[in-house]
């Protein structure tokens, strides 16, 4: 019965948040996330992370994630791939070697230090892709490369994690094995997409039952997003892996009208409000300094990492700090690499709290970066439209 009024609250506050960062020149996304902080433990405790809720998100982030892919030219994908392998370990690289840095200023031990370098290389662009989504530029090359580059991010940490983890608790690991597995992933997902995908739509399109094709893209969405998670790689990337399967069938805009709007109505804002509602302000007076230094840390480095990945392979400045921007986001990636830091002894207690704070702060400040130099992107552009249009009259 409180599920009820929790997905009642949740539902009526991230309408009315979004509507207000829309009124105020913001992505709708930045109200959501900011209304989870506000309604959950941190503020009014209205809404408690229980598993239920949980659950919810994590299905809205997976939906999120196979609209995105839906939506994404493969063509460009494939033509952006340089682009985004190179985003994608410059990413890693200077969030890396700073959060090491930071963590031995700050008197960390060397592991935990390595730690927080490798928790801070992470990145999840569900946030980035919405608001690109928002500001009509989810099909730019921009856009592609950032996608392209979550996935680079995804692999590599995540090996690099395992392999952290198997030194410190002595277990044997194999990083062969481990590097193995993603390949097979990404071979076999892609073999299933090609051919089994769209043989299996049209099988189940014939069904007569209520939502056939709408049924089968769900069922889609989740098997790859669960053998993601079986394979080592976050379930992101197979719902993502799903949509662009789906995209290349003859039902790709029965899915897009029929599931999006489900998807917008009750799971996409749980998981908005589920981002904030990790945030806790006990004691954060005693590490304010902390929190500032931590998330200027997590913004900075990834942006100038990735920022300069993208200049590298041929961007102008203005696409790398767009580039940048969108690889700032940091959301339930690494909340979930600081819960397992925090389990498993490499994240002292102490810094626990502030490193979710900085955590969300980036994740907080992507749409409104993103939407200041997109902005300033499409005035240069209507300049250039005006200033063609007064030489040819």
């Amino acid at each position: 019965m409180e599920l009820f009024l929790q997905l009642a609250i949740i539902i009526i506050a991230t309408k009315v948040a979004g509507d207000i960062s829309v009124r105020l020149g913001q992505p709708s996304v930045l109200g959501k996330l900011i209304i989870g902080v506000i309604i959950g433990p941190a503020v009014f405790g209205w809404i408690e992370n229980t598993e239920i809720i949980e659950g919810f998100s994590h299905i809205g982030v997976l939906l999120l994630m196979f609209f995105a892919g839906l939506e994404t030219d493969l063509g460009e994908l494939n033509k952006n791939r340089n682009s985004s392998l190179a985003v994608g370990i410059a990413g890693i690289v200077v969030p890396m070697v700073g959060g090491y840095a930071f963590g031995i200023g700050i008197g960390m031990e060397q592991t935990h230090a390595i730690f927080l370098g490798l928790l801070l290389s992470a990145t999840s662009v569900s946030i980035s892709v919405q608001t690109f989504k928002e500001l009509g530029h989810l099909n730019s090359r921009e856009s592609t490369t950032v996608l392209g580059a979550a996935i680079v991010d995804d692999v590599l940490v995540v090996v690099a994690l395992a392999v952290m983890m198997s030194f410190v608790t002595a277990s044997d690991v194999s990083v062969g094995l481990l590097i193995g597995k993603k390949v097979l992933f990404f071979v076999v997902i892609g073999l299933i997409g090609w051919k089994v995908v769209p043989f299996v739509m049209n099988v189940l399109s014939k069904l007569k039952i209520t939502e056939p094709v709408v049924s089968a893209a769900f069922i889609m969405c989740l098997l790859f997003a669960y053998f993601a998670e079986f394979m080592g790689v976050a379930g992101i990337i197979g719902s993502f892996a799903a949509g662009i399967a789906i995209s290349q069938t003859k039902f790709k805009k029965q899915v897009e009208t029929k599931l999006e709007p489900i998807a917008y109505a009750v799971f996409v804002p749980v998981f908005f409000v589920s981002v904030g509602l990790a945030v806790s302000f006990d004691g954060i007076s005693s590490h304010i300094l902390l929190i500032i230094g931590l998330s200027l840390l997590a913004v900075v480095t990834k942006f100038i990492g990735a920022g300069s990945g993208a200049r590298m392979t041929g961007f102008n400045m203005h696409s790398s700090f767009v580039i940048g921007a969108g690889m700032v986001s940091r959301g339930e990636v690494a909340l979930i690499i600081a819960t397992i830091g925090l389990s498993s002894g490499l994240l002292a207690q102490d810094y626990f709290a502030a490193i979710i704070i900085a955590v969300i702060v980036s994740t907080i400040v992507t749409p409104p970066l993103l939407k200041g130099l997109l902005g300033k992107k499409e005035k240069k552009k209507t300049k250039i439209a005006k200033e063609l249009e007064v030489k040819a009259n």
